[in-house]
């Protein structure tokens, strides 16, 4: 009994010290996120249910060494050696450490369910009952010296673009220990039926509403995506799948054996599963002939254009969706470089620059405005100088349209551009039916 009390005493203080590292007080790396100090939600839950639960262990702990010290169970020695007796307090004991034992597991898995509940649904999200916008846009600091921005990236959901853009004075390989970096999770629906996949060439993304049962919240998920660079372009329109394929063969094209003899090499005939092969470990095939969707041996090019027409994506985020989607899912893969929507009853934009050398120009600026009014800000004066230089800036980052400013623009060049903007804006309006 003595050794039992001594066992549930150093017990008792464990799970203390293991409280405090896990509710902040002392910090060890077990206890912290991955590689980042965040804000986000889950981790806040993960948090605060590792705080109660090992809140449990310590009442629990600290309730079985007073009834150990009060004497319960405990037996005059004469009465010890019965076996009844050493029945009755073997079985307290064990019950008490059994109490102990789970409230320790419940810890654990509270925090582990919590976190990872957190990295499995971030990118999910229910589909919002007005207006097209979702997600939020947050900040993380960086807590790895060794940690690169694209590690960020990887880590929140983003691509290669999307991380740069929101992160401008950054640096990409050596952001620092401390450094904040701005996670751009906020997002805009792309203009098309909200089934199956909608990919967005323009902003680098995937966006898959699965279907749902009765009763079931409608929900979109959303994943950043390389696509074909210069010269082989992803092509738009509406498709299907067609097969799914895990450890895929690649068969390299004649494009890639051609570029292979021009450099004195011989491309293989045909690349097996495994490290080398470009395709990942599973490939979704559209109906257009020759395209996939699929992963990489080669995740940091993901949000670039660095493929020969197909869909990249991560090998985790492919992996998440391969046996969800079916054959016959339909695909549409369009180009809205500039996405539109409301938020809080003020008109949002959220605008990317074009594949092309192409830049935005003022029919660009028209159409925007049109697409607007029909969106519900018609009749709201606004600000089309701030709306031109969003369309010049091509950020990629959601922002909300000001109103009309009531003073006058502040040069005599402003003054023209400004006049031109509104007049143009408003012949645009009155052309459309």
């Amino acid at each position: 009994m003595i050794l039992s009390a001594f066992f549930v005493f150093g017990f008792s203080i464990v799970s203390s010290l293991l409280g405090l590292f896990t509710t902040g007080v002392f910090r060890l790396p077990m206890f912290e996120p991955p590689s980042v100090h965040t804000e986000r939600p889950g981790y806040i839950i993960a948090d605060r249910a590792a705080e109660a639960a090992w809140l449990v262990i310590q009442q629990t702990s600290v309730w079985m060494t007073i009834q150990l010290a009060k004497g319960e169970g405990m037996m005059p020695l004469s009465k010890v050696h019965s076996g009844s007796a050493r029945q009755a307090s073997l079985w307290q004991l064990r019950m008490r450490t059994l109490v102990g034992m789970l409230a320790g597991w419940l810890a654990f898995s509270g925090l582990v369910l919590a976190q990872e509940e957190d990295k499995r649904t971030l990118g999910h999200f229910p589909l919002p009952e007005t207006g097209n916008v979702i997600g939020d846009t947050y900040r993380v600091s960086v807590a790895d010296q060794e940690q690169t921005l694209i590690d960020i990236a990887r880590q929140h959901n983003l691509g290669y673009r999307e991380i740069v853009r929101a992160n401008p004075d950054v640096s990409l390989w050596i952001p620092g220990e401390g450094t904040e970096v701005t996670i751009p999770g906020r997002f805009i629906l792309p203009e098309a039926e909200r089934t199956g996949i909608v990919i967005n060439i323009a902003e680098l993304r995937l966006y898959y509403y699965p279907e749902v049962g009765d009763g079931e919240t409608s929900r979109v998920e959303t994943y950043p995506i390389g696509i074909g660079r210069e010269g082989f372009d992803t092509p738009l329109g509406v498709t299907e799948t067609t097969m799914n394929i895990k450890n895929p063969a690649w068969y390299p094209p004649e494009s890639v054996q051609r570029e292979a003899r021009e450099r004195g090499e011989e491309a293989p005939s045909v690349v097996p599963p495994g490290p080398d092969n470009p395709l990942g470990d599973h490939a979704i095939i559209l109906g257009f002939d020759g395209y996939l969707i699929h992963g990489t041996n080669q995740p940091d090019g993901i949000g670039m254009r660095a493929s020969r027409g197909c869909i990249r994506m991560f090998p985790e985020d492919i992996e998440s969706i391969f046996d969800r989607v079916p054959a016959g899912t339909q695909v549409q893969i369009v180009d809205q470089p500039i996405k539109i929507g409301l938020g809080s009853g003020r008109p949002l934009v959220q605008v990317f620059p074009p594949l092309g050398e192409e830049k935005h120009d003022m029919s660009t600026l028209a159409d925007t405005l049109a697409r607007l009014d029909q969106l519900g800000s018609e009749g709201i004066a606004l600000d089309y100088g701030q709306l031109a230089r969003l369309l010049d800036a091509s950020s990629g980052r959601i922002m909300a349209l000001s109103p009309a400013p009531p003073d006058e623009p502040e040069s005599q060049e402003e003054d023209l551009r400004y006049g031109i903007y509104a007049e143009l804006a408003h012949s645009g309006k009155d052309r459309q039916p």
